[in-house]
């Protein structure tokens, strides 16, 4: 027994080290790499690419589900998008409400051939229409078998895709007018990195011989963040406010310490595990060779950036994955406890899937930075994290009640990681407001900073049990359904003080 603890209590401590620092040296990559792009982003002229006929074209597509009530709303939103060339494609994932209907009258649609290859399976694709109103002839909507999934539809999306790019979003988040030109611009300048000079000159020419840089950035992402409370008037963010509520408030608390200081900081080293399925902008050739979605996985999205890497590695080819700390995607996020718990169940679901369907992967040479890197972080400090924090609570109970534990020790080990927590929360809320100031009071910035004392006690243990039990339904088979978001819609908000 004795054996086991003081094994069980190293193994703990070199785990807590490891994390911590990994914490701080993704706090120290993000704020350079928010530096850099402030430095890089403050000589860019977006007009320019903007009145371009050069631009990559790009396709924004849409899986729709049941969204009668804002439809209309959301896809005026994606056809005002400041971009030169673009395509919206709604994909009507069989919707039993009138999701259709309103667009067919709304937008003046009609059923045209089109040819749709279907290069990635999904449910069959039942018609495709055009608008006959000249105004609209950038959307398309395609009516589909229900797939179940949002990444059915969305490879349906990605089969009538017409451009190079796409990018793949739901059709009640409210994208930024400028985001386009903000996402792509990471797979343009690698673009013109493609040729350089390498060498001394050569002596029977004399001239320095060029080659071909091949390193290719097949995705992009961006900051997304809680729409909740916000003021919004037809799609468009007028006033960003913390989220009233206090699980709202939470959840932009933990996406701005999940974008802003995670993904920008692995994104320095190209180590950016995954794009989110809320706004992600993808090289469709890789997508399609990579085999687009897998419907039947909880993870999409992460599933499908690893496997695009993954054959850029089988096959010799360089790649990049880009973050940029910019606010670009704004969502709902679950107003109650039932669509919250749904969703993180669903999370942690996933990643154990993720973790299984890849494991060749993980600590393998081959396959360098995402092998020994993204994977294994991946699996240590996402998906044992939940497990190896219940464990240590049940340890904890049982030093408790035999009388073998440390008070002294315990307690200072248990408030340097509690401040630790903070501290990194604090960390990503203030390089949020570095890359622009989205609140425009202090009081909004230290209000939600403050949540962080909080969380450790009343949000953290709800995502460690969610987390557990998806891990618990991925182990015994058990079905789970998408279920729906029961989004509550984006209104107008004008409160007294602003």
């Amino acid at each position: 027994m004795e054996l086991f603890k003081n094994i069980y209590e190293g193994f703990v401590f070199v785990y807590g080290c490891t994390m911590l620092f990994m914490y701080a040296l993704l706090a120290v990559l993000s704020l350079r790499g928010i530096i850099r792009f402030q430095r890089k982003n403050s000589y860019v002229d977006y007009t320019k690419l903007l009145q371009s006929p050069l631009a990559p074209g790009i396709s924004i597509i849409a899986p729709a589900f049941n969204e009668a009530v804002t439809i209309i709303s959301n896809v005026r939103s994606l056809l005002t998008l400041n971009y030169p060339r673009f395509e919206v494609i709604i994909v009507n994932d069989g919707s039993t409400d009138e999701t259709l209907q309103k667009l067919v009258d709304e937008f003046e649609l009609v059923q045209v051939d089109f040819a749709y290859n279907e290069r990635i399976k999904s449910q069959p694709v039942k018609r495709l229409f055009k608008s006959t109103n000249s105004a609209y002839d950038k959307l398309v909507v395609i009516d589909k078998v229900n797939g179940k999934s949002k990444a059915d539809a969305s490879n349906a999306g990605i089969n009538a895709a017409a451009h190079d790019y796409f990018l793949c979003t739901d059709v009640d988040c409210i994208i930024e007018k400028d985001t386009l030109l903000r996402m792509i611009k990471p797979f343009m300048d690698e673009e013109h990195k493609k040729i350089k000079e390498i060498g001394e000159p050569c002596p029977e020419c004399g001239y320095v011989h060029m080659v071909e840089d091949s390193v290719r950035v097949i995705a992009t992402g961006a900051t997304l963040r809680i729409a909740n409370s916000c003021e919004i008037d037809e799609g468009v963010i007028t006033r960003v406010r913390p989220p009233e509520r206090w699980l709202p408030r939470f959840q932009e608390m933990e996406y701005l310490r999940a974008y802003v200081l995670g993904k920008v900081g692995w994104s320095m080293i190209n180590c950016v595990p995954n794009v989110s399925g809320g706004l992600g902008l993808f090289d469709k050739e890789i997508a399609i060779k990579a085999g687009g979605y897998d419907s039947k996985s909880f993870a999409e999205d992460m599933d499908m950036v690893t496997r695009m890497c993954t054959y850029m590695i089988d096959n010799k080819l360089k790649y990049a994955i880009r973050y940029i700390p910019t606010t670009q995607c704004w969502t709902e996020g679950p107003p109650n406890m039932k669509v919250f718990s749904r969703q993180r169940t669903r999370w942690g679901r996933g990643l154990a899937e993720i973790i299984t369907i890849h494991r060749k992967v993980i600590f393998n040479p081959h396959y360098r930075k995402l092998g020994l890197i993204v994977l294994p972080y991946n699996l240590l400090f996402e998906f044992l994290a939940p497990i190896i924090e219940f464990t240590g609570i049940i340890y904890y109970i049982y030093l408790i009640i035999t009388g073998n534990i440390n008070w002294q020790y315990a307690l200072i080990l248990l408030l340097f990681v509690y401040l630790y927590s903070v501290m990194i929360t604090t960390l990503a809320v203030l390089w949020d407001q570095k890359t622009y100031q989205y609140y425009k009071t202090w009081r909004e910035v230290i209000g939600l900073a403050l949540m962080a004392f909080i969380e450790p006690f009343v949000y953290h243990p709800l995502i460690v049990f969610f987390a557990l039990r998806g891990y618990y339904f991925f182990m015994i088979g058990k079905k789970h359904s998408w279920g729906n978001m029961q989004r509550q819609g984006f209104g107008k908000k004008k409160p007294a003080n602003t």
